[in-house]
This record gives structure tokens, sequence and C-alpha cells, in this order.
């Protein structure tokens, strides 16, 4: 099995797949991290807005 391993990275087929696979990695890093990051934002917003009814509107019991 190790001899199968060391030719395929040995090959050209080997560098340029750990290439692609190292680059999806960084992009689902970057994705991951944006909708993260959107995900709060969206948050905040709808506590901000829940927050702000609540204040204005404080018997509607919500």
């Amino acid at each position: 099995m190790l001899p199968k391993i060391l030719n395929f990275l040995r090959s050209e087929d080997g560098p340029t797949s750990v290439e692609y696979a190292i680059m999806l990695a960084m992009i689902l890093m970057a994705v991951i991290g944006s909708i993260t990051f959107i995900g709060m934002l969206t948050q905040d917003s709808y506590n901000y807005s829940k927050n702000e009814i609540e204040r204005t509107f404080p018997d509607l019991g919500v």
C-alpha cells in the first residue's frame, strides 16, 4: 500500500490532487466563516428589531 501512495505522490497527478485538496479546504473554510459571520449579523438584526418592537409596544407581551 505504501509504494502505491508514494508512486501517486511522485507522479504529476499526486501534487496536483494535493494542491486541489488544499484549495478546496481553504475555500470551504472561507465559505463556512462567511456563513457564520452573516448568521451572527442576521441574529443581531433580528434581536435589535425584537427589542425595538418590545420597547415601542410594551403591551403586546411578545
